[in-house]
């Protein structure tokens, strides 16, 4: 029986039709080795940027159901084109969108989550010897309206799709080799991972690593969908392949560094030290879909038996939490609100430091010896995170690097703007 393989192409892989024609000869290689093959597609390179800007252009705070109409439409184009080009090679090929194929999600608009995918008509146009062309960061809810997945939705989309046609992977084709040790935009001689677990690709998604979003790989371990993260500008090469941390080989405590500079911290100051008052606070959040990262609170002041609440959230979300806070702001009696955005997040991530004691304190003691101050700390099993100023990431991130032993002879052959830190 054959196997089926799901791939997915972002948007600097279809940026152009010599690129587009370029993906078609990655997924004809693919069928060739004798898989099926379902691929999953997001809008070509700068499309949504330029939606958005046209819809700014028109209503500066459109609605949310009609964005969600309008981006969706990015993905029709690159479904189109990529099948034309499958077929002018000489392969039958078929483009299917969310609601051709029933992608179910939930009734929230830009930030849905897939809760089906039916399957009948990918298995009629696969047992038919089709190539079959996906629209990914779409769905649809019951009632038939159009929703989309929110920022990483083409990667969340290929991996849901593989979980519900049971494929034997699901390869992401990205404009890098795979995963890094880092950004190796920042640090040249960074390591490419031949293998990581799904839960330090998880942390290293949360914290900053740009390759996967998070919640595709929520959906990948959920399900056991082993991924591969593969160039698309290089197909001899096999990237870095994403699986169960039983299945592998654990060497070193820290395996990957990150930075996010996408977090802001806010600090609601003086707020009475009652019971209810956290539960109002983030409840008041949630019902506007902000999510919350970091979050500590201080210990109650004896005089005043108040306390701080500081969080971090994405900075793409302040303007809403602004409001939110705005009219929350007197119902907790707080003091008032401090918004922090020159900040970042430096995180180290490794199933290795489970039980292995000193790897926190050799992150704080390397970052002290910088001289940078440390404003928020936040840790799981398998990382630790740190919030300092944002002019201190470059170095932080590449000090942790050097010290926690992560560099390669070689350096990284990489595409792409440095990114500014």
């Amino acid at each position: 029986m054959k196997e089926i393989v799901v791939q997915k192409f972002g948007g600097t892989s279809l940026a152009d039709t010599d690129k587009i024609k370029k993906v078609a000869d990655a997924v004809i290689k693919e069928k060739e080795l004798g898989n099926d093959v379902v691929v999953a597609v997001s809008a070509m390179g700068h499309t949504t940027d330029y939606l958005v800007k046209l819809a700014k252009e028109i209503n500066p705070n459109p609605s949310a159901r009609e964005m969600d109409m309008l981006l969706s439409t990015g993905e029709g184009v690159s479904i189109a084109l990529l099948t034309m080009a499958i077929q002018a090679k000489g392969y039958n090929a078929v483009s299917l969108n969310a609601m051709q194929i029933g992608i179910i999600t939930e009734d929230v608009h830009q930030k849905a989550r897939i809760i089906d995918i039916k399957t009948d008509k990918l298995k009629k146009n696969i047992k038919a010897e089709n190539i079959i062309v996906v629209a990914g960061f779409q769905g649809i809810t019951e009632d038939g309206e159009i929703t989309t997945l929110g920022r990483g939705g083409s990667d969340t989309s290929a991996v849901a799709l593989a979980a519900a046609l049971k494929a034997s992977r699901c390869d992401i084709y990205t404009d890098v080799e795979g995963v890094y040790t880092t950004d190796p935009r920042i640090v040249p001689n960074a390591s490419k991972l031949e293998n990581i677990s799904y839960e330090e690709m998880l942390e290293l998604a949360r914290v900053g690593a740009n390759v996967l979003h998070p919640r595709s790989v929520e959906t990948a371990k959920q399900f056991n969908v082993p991924l591969r993260v593969r160039s698309t500008f290089n197909l001899d090469n096999l990237g870095t392949l994403i699986i169960g941390a039983k299945n592998m080989e654990i060497y070193k405590p820290v395996t990957g560094v990150a930075a996010d500079l996408s977090q802001v911290r806010i600090v609601i100051c003086d707020v009475p030290d009652v019971p209810g008052n956290a539960a109002r606070l983030f409840g008041a959040l949630a019902k506007e879909n902000i999510s919350v990262d970091m979050i500590i609170q201080s210990y109650a002041r004896t005089v005043s038996n108040t306390n701080d609440i500081a969080f971090t959230i994405d900075k793409a979300d302040v303007v809403r939490a602004r409001s939110v806070l705005d009219k929350i702001k007197t119902d907790l009696s707080a003091k008032s609100i401090q918004v922090d955005e020159n900040i970042a997040k430096i995180s180290i991530v490794g199933a290795g430091m489970v039980d292995r004691p000193g790897i926190a304190a050799t992150m704080f003691e390397t970052i002290a010896d910088l001289g940078v101050n440390i404003k928020m700390i936040s840790t799981s099993e398998i990382k630790i995170s740190c919030i300092v100023d944002k002019e201190d990431a470059s170095r932080s991130l590449k000090i942790l690097h050097e010290v926690f032993d992560l560099g390669s002879d070689e350096i990284a052959d990489v595409k792409g703007d440095l990114p500014e830190l």
